[in-house]
């Protein structure tokens, strides 16, 4: 049987499920990966050659069945479009991507282990993603690992890789950790970084940013108009006409 032959066989998108409909068993495992997405937007906003999936299905023909899907947390693709057909995705289908796999995939580790350390880890190398985060804030003891723990694939094998944030140069991206109030709680979160190890400030950041420049801005307007008045008031009790000066 030839490879087109096996295409004209497997099923489409539209006869696949959009996930194993495994539940999350902590909020942060929809808020992280979805935080990473809406960051990415901001990031790469007037780019369409990539797509971030969230709690996603990925079907490929490395496993035992093509309709076996693996499902991370979160992933990026890059070299394909933002919206498939100008339609949403209903789920990540490698033989209508132009058999294009993940650049990054991301796992993190729940109460629930998900043999994110061994199964699904061989399945992202057999798919050939090139970087593999596994983000374990809460149970890294318990599974005898680190919170953060980023694999590379190397010559067809996954090294950990050591640094943080750490560059992803084939991405143009880094990846690391920033502690941070977010919804009046305070919390670890996931970021991009730049080459120079900056992070990217998500819409709320930037506002702030924005909101604390234009406050100092009219703080030192202010200050310099009350200088100006006193040193007005001063020469006017020397018996100088300021305007004249």
């Amino acid at each position: 049987m030839t490879s087109l032959d096996l295409k004209h066989r497997l099923p489409t998108s539209d006869e696949l499920p959009s996930s194993d409909d495994t539940p999350v068993d902590n909020e942060d495992q929809n808020l992280l990966p979805n935080f990473l997405l809406f960051l990415l937007r901001s990031i790469w906003q007037n780019r369409m050659d990539w797509y971030f999936g969230v709690d996603m299905a990925i079907y490929h023909t490395t496993g035992p069945s093509p309709k076996v899907p693996v499902v991370p947390d979160g992933f990026l693709s890059l070299g394909v479009d933002r919206r498939k057909d100008n339609r949403s995705r209903k789920s990540y289908v490698l033989w209508e991507e132009n058999d294009i796999s993940p650049s990054f995939a991301l796992e993190m580790v729940s109460l629930t282990p998900g043999d994110e350390y061994e199964k699904k880890r061989e399945t992202y190398r057999k798919l050939g993603v090139l970087y593999y985060l596994i983000y374990n804030p809460e149970y890294w003891q318990r599974d005898n690992h680190q919170p953060f723990e980023l694999y590379k694939l190397i010559n067809g094998q996954y090294k950990l890789q050591i640094g943080e944030p750490y560059w992803m140069p084939e991405i143009g991206l880094g990846i690391g950790r920033y502690q941070r109030s977010f919804g009046s709680i305070e919390q670890e979160m996931l970021y991009w970084f730049d080459e120079a190890g900056q992070r990217y400030l998500a819409d709320d950041e930037q506002a702030a940013q924005a909101q604390a420049q234009i406050t100092e801005a009219q703080r030192q307007t202010l200050a310099a108009q009350q200088q100006n008045a006193q040193l007005r008031a001063k020469l006017q009790e020397l018996g100088i006409d300021p305007d004249n000066l």
